[in-house]
């Protein structure tokens, strides 16, 4: 009769052993789905499309990217043109400091040689640069050729986001990863990194 309970008692272990394998599936995918980033956060990680044919030229608007600000500034042939003017002012002409994914392809530090873009995040603390295209005069800088300028600490930045020599901020404006179809731009995919 003893050998009957040991075989019997081996039957059951076994077999409880294997439903309850069978289970670890169904308890582990709730789980390791819980390691997945929410909807919220896939959201707020999301690439950003816009419509920039409607865009006047010089004109620079912002939106919102992973929760930060990014600049979109469509550039007239002369702002092109005379970049070159605050080429002795630049502490980083060339974005040598700094890992820029469209480095060398345009002057506009863009995908787009008509538009650039770029974070509207001061890189020194962390403020929101003004916009200022007009060349003139400026109580910052008597020579100012349009850029952009950090009222929190005085950071100046060129009108594709280079930063100025002797400024607070320590490199240019970060370019994000970004791409145009005809004239949708979308901030934060490119189909060719």
């Amino acid at each position: 009769m003893q050998e009957k309970d040991k075989t019997r008692r081996k039957v059951l272990i076994g077999l409880t052993s294997a439903i309850g394998i069978s289970g670890v599936p169904f308890a582990a995918i709730p789980f390791i789905a819980a390691w997945n980033p929410s909807a919220k956060a896939k959201a707020a990680g999301a690439p950003v499309k816009l419509d920039v044919s409607k865009m006047q030229f010089g004109q620079q608007i912002q939106v919102s990217w992973r929760k930060q600000p990014v600049f979109i500034v469509r550039h007239t042939q002369e702002s092109i043109a005379s970049l070159d003017l605050a080429l002795p002012k630049l502490a980083d002409p060339n974005s040598d400091d700094i890992v820029e994914p469209y480095k060398g392809l345009n002057p506009s530090r863009s995908k787009s040689p008509e538009y650039s873009v770029f974070s509207g995040v001061c890189t020194h603390l962390g403020c929101a640069p003004k916009y200022f295209p007009e060349v003139e005069p400026k109580p910052w800088d008597a020579s100012w050729s349009g850029g952009f300028f950090c009222p929190c600490h005085g950071s100046m930045f060129d009108i594709v986001g280079r930063v100025f020599k002797g400024v607070p901020a320590p490199t240019n404006l970060v370019v994000p990863p970004h791409m145009f179809e005809g004239s949708i731009l979308t901030i934060g995919e490119d189909k060719e990194l």
